[in-house]
């Protein structure tokens, strides 16, 4: 695996761990009902908890779209890089939109980070 799309892959996983360290950052967490606790958070709290929902579903995307490039498309690996980079860049900022609360920004970034996923995809077929 090239290093740049490993640790792309490796950082698309973290980011919904540190979203979720971010949703649980309050000094009365409760440990023995979490899911219960974050039911009834409200603000940053809540949409950082979302935004690590979101963070799995599209890292499943992702993390297939980028094996199968690894796998078929070796002779284009700087173009799977770039996607790569551009992704997790586009996913940080979504995060960082969801968590202050910029909608609008938070879709375009998502959209975009989608874009860069098809790109991966569409290489393959090529």
């Amino acid at each position: 695996m090239d290093k740049i799309s490993f640790w792309c892959f490796f950082t698309a996983g973290i980011l919904p761990i540190i979203c979720a360290g971010i949703s649980k950052s309050k000094k009365n967490y409760d440990n023995e009902n979490p899911r219960k606790w974050l039911a009834i958070q409200t603000g940053f709290r809540e949409r950082a908890n979302s935004a690590q929902q979101n963070s799995w579903e599209s890292f499943i995307w992702f993390s297939a779209s980028l094996t199968l490039a690894l796998i078929f498309s070796l002779d284009n690996i700087d173009f799977v890089n770039l996607m790569s980079v551009l992704y997790i860049f586009l996913r940080v900022l979504y995060v960082l939109f969801y968590i202050f609360g910029f909608a609008n920004l938070r879709t375009i970034s998502w959209l975009c980070a989608h874009g860069c996923v098809f790109g991966i995809l569409f290489c393959v077929l090529k």
